[in-house]
């Protein structure tokens, strides 16, 4: 019996002496699986048409007018390709650049799970802890380039249907068309952190669920839920532990004189509650028994 178990032990060294854990699943092969699937490429799709729409609608109903005497980021849209690239990320970053970090992070592990392949990944073998890193990893860097991609093609755009020229600020005075692009960077990596936390959520129902719809939706159905808590006034301070509260924090950005208060704060409380998010996923999947 000790022989045998001798034998079966050198025979497992030899056949795994070339094994290497951080070499399962590579983020190469990963990303080039992601960007196949059609939902990708519709959603990146529906991102890049929408900068035409508006255009569209602004050349059907005429240039935005101001009311009254308030004058707000929309009125300033057709001033310049900045301000219209700045108003394309404003009427988005509430709800539909949600979608596509939801459904990045939130499909990734539980669509392997629903096609019956992740017990199969998992025996390749591939560490649960490097199956995940790979797929968040993705999930993210899919995720920015979708938010990267609305204010390239809406700044392409608006060169064409407006012209290159300063960004507007509606309380008055310009940014030159330099300072104004470095600013949309800003704004763009803002809005990117301030949507970690839909991704944290929609990572964890992801290793909680074999149904991506349910992972998907239960993380956009949450951050409409915080959108909704951050509109009740009578929660008074206690909306500032929303990250929803912060998440047009990013306009201090294209003033005059930025203002960055805001903005660290949206930071610190999307980071922390997207880490404690992650670390969840993370533990809850390292004990589960997959099956599927």
């Amino acid at each position: 019996m000790s022989g045998s178990t001798l034998a079966d032990r050198t025979d497992a060294h030899e056949s795994a002496s070339g094994y290497r854990a951080g070499r399962t699943l590579p983020l190469r092969v990963e990303l080039v699986r992601q960007l196949k699937r059609r939902r990708t490429l519709v959603m990146y799709g529906i991102l890049a048409v929408l900068p035409f729409v508006l255009v569209v609608a602004f050349a059907i109903g005429g240039e935005p007018d101001g009311r009254g005497d308030r004058i707000t980021l929309m009125d300033t849209a057709t001033a310049s390709a900045a301000n219209f690239a700045a108003v394309n990320l404003f009427v988005s970053a509430g709800f539909l650049l949600v979608i596509p970090v939801a459904l990045f992070c939130g499909d990734t592990v539980a669509s392997e799970a629903g096609w019956s392949s992740l017990r199969y990944l998992l025996a390749a073998p591939v560490p649960r802890a490097r199956l995940l890193w790979s797929k968040l990893v993705v999930g993210l860097g899919l995720s920015l380039a979708a938010m990267v991609l609305l204010p390239v093609v809406a700044l392409a755009v608006g060169v064409a249907a407006y012209g290159w020229g300063p960004l507007q600020i509606p309380t008055g005075g310009a940014l030159d068309a330099g300072t104004a692009a470095q600013r949309l960077v800003v704004v763009v990596a803002y809005v990117f952190v301030s949507q970690l936390v839909t991704a944290g959520l929609a990572f964890w129902l992801s290793t909680r669920t074999d149904a991506p719809l349910g992972a998907v939706g239960g993380a956009v159905g949450l951050t409409i839920v915080g959108n909704v808590l951050d509109a009740v006034t009578a929660l008074g301070d206690w909306r500032h532990f929303l990250p929803a509260h912060w998440q047009f924090a990013w306009a201090d950005a294209v003033q005059p004189e930025p203002q960055w208060t805001g903005m660290i704060q949206g930071t610190a409380i999307s980071v922390t509650y997207a880490l404690v998010l992650f670390a969840l996923a993370f533990r809850g999947f390292a004990r589960k028994d997959v099956v599927s």
